[in-house]
Order: C-alpha cells, then sequence, then structure tokens
C-alpha cells in the first residue's frame, strides 16, 4: 500500500494579541506609532535617501519599549505569544533563551510596498497590526524551497495550502503573526486609500 508523508514543515503563528491577557489599547498604538513617525527626523531622513515607502523606525530608534511605555505593554504581550510558538517549534534552547532584539514601526502609505526579504541573524520574526484599511496589502510567504525548483511545472490554482509557492495572510487590526526568521516575505502594493501601519520585530537565541 502506497504512502505519501510530509517530511518538512513551516510553522505560521497567528493569534489575536489580546489572546495571552492584557495587551495595548490600540488607538493608543496607533497615535503612538504616527507621533514618533512625525518626531523622527532621522528616520525620516533614512527612508527619503533609501528612496523607503512611507516610514520606517527600523535604521532610527532601537529603544521603542524604553522610550514609550505602550511599546513597553506591547512587547510583554509579544513574550508570550514567542514563547508559545517557540514551544510549538520543539527548540532546544539549552541555557540560553529566545529574547527580543528589535522592534520598529513600519507605515506603508497607499502605492507602497516592502520588497521580499528575510531577518538575518534572528530566530523568530513576527508583526502585530495596528491600521489595516480596507484594501490594505496582506503579508505574502515564498516557499523557503522555491529557488530548488528550477524545472518543476506550476502549482494548480487550487493547490493546497501545503503545496503552494506563495501563500498571502490578511491580518486584522490586533493580530500577530510569527514565523521562523529564515521564511522569505513582502508586503505587495498597499491598495487602500489610507496608510497601512504595523510593528515588526525579531527574537534571538541569547
Amino acid at each position: 500500500m502506497s504512502n505519501i508523508d510530509s517530511l518538512f514543515v513551516t510553522r505560521l503563528y497567528r493569534a489575536p494579541l489580546s489572546e495571552v491577557g492584557k495587551s495595548p489599547d490600540a488607538a493608543e498604538l496607533e497615535a503612538s506609532c504616527l507621533s514618533i513617525a512625525v518626531d523622527d527626523e532621522a528616520g525620516q531622513n533614512w527612508c527619503e535617501e533609501n528612496d523607503f515607502p512611507g516610514y520606517t523606525s527600523y535604521a532610527s530608534l532601537a529603544d521603542l519599549p524604553w522610550r514609550f511605555p505602550v511599546f513597553k505593554d506591547l512587547v510583554k504581550a509579544l513574550d508570550k505569544h514567542v514563547a508559545a510558538f517557540a514551544k510549538d517549534l520543539q527548540f532546544d534552547v539549552g541555557d540560553k533563551k529566545i529574547k527580543l532584539d528589535s522592534m520598529w514601526i513600519n507605515i506603508l502609505p497607499p502605492g507602497g510596498v516592502h520588497t521580499s526579504h528575510i531577518h538575518p541573524h534572528s530566530v523568530i520574526s513576527g508583526t502585530t497590526y495596528v491600521a489595516m484599511p480596507d484594501g490594505a496589502s496582506a503579508i505574502k510567504f515564498e516557499d523557503p524551497r522555491l529557488p530548488m525548483m528550477m524545472a518543476a511545472p506550476g502549482r494548480k490554482p487550487k493547490a493546497r495550502n501545503e503545496l503552494r509557492s506563495f501563500i498571502y495572510v490578511a491580518p486584522e487590526i490586533g493580530d500577530v503573526l510569527l514565523w521562523e526568521s529564515w521564511l522569505r516575505h513582502e508586503v505587495p502594493l498597499n491598495m487602500a486609500d489610507d496608510d497601512r501601519i504595523s510593528v515588526s520585530f525579531n527574537y534571538g537565541w541569547e
């Protein structure tokens, strides 16, 4: 009797931020992101110099949880979600811990994109969603085997999720998504009339 197994797996964690208890007030988090973007001249300059659409604090502010209480509250909630995901991944961390090592704001304007990328030197990466107006981009994940499929035909339009080359996930405000940092992802063109706002982060093994 024939048998077909799936040998390897790519995990994606999705949950409401509030699932683990108290989480930051959504309106306060959004107001904080917008206020920071206005005041962060270094971040604005970096975005302009690098042709980055909208705003990111990635290259300018490395201490959001220290500067702003709402981000400190956010980290407390994220730590619980990441711990649950790390448990699911069955990591053997030994005497080290999976700890937050960076966090940044993303404000993607109408017509903006975040091109395909990975997060080197991290273990778990993720995003929580602050503003997702109608028409805002889903996040797009790429099958990590794709570069090895040189001569393979494309998948059928209704292929099972685990066999597709790309998966699109449309999060809602207050959702948190977590994935292993080697997983390539991007944010396609923002078709909404308003900004798409999110907070992204990396956790390392320390």
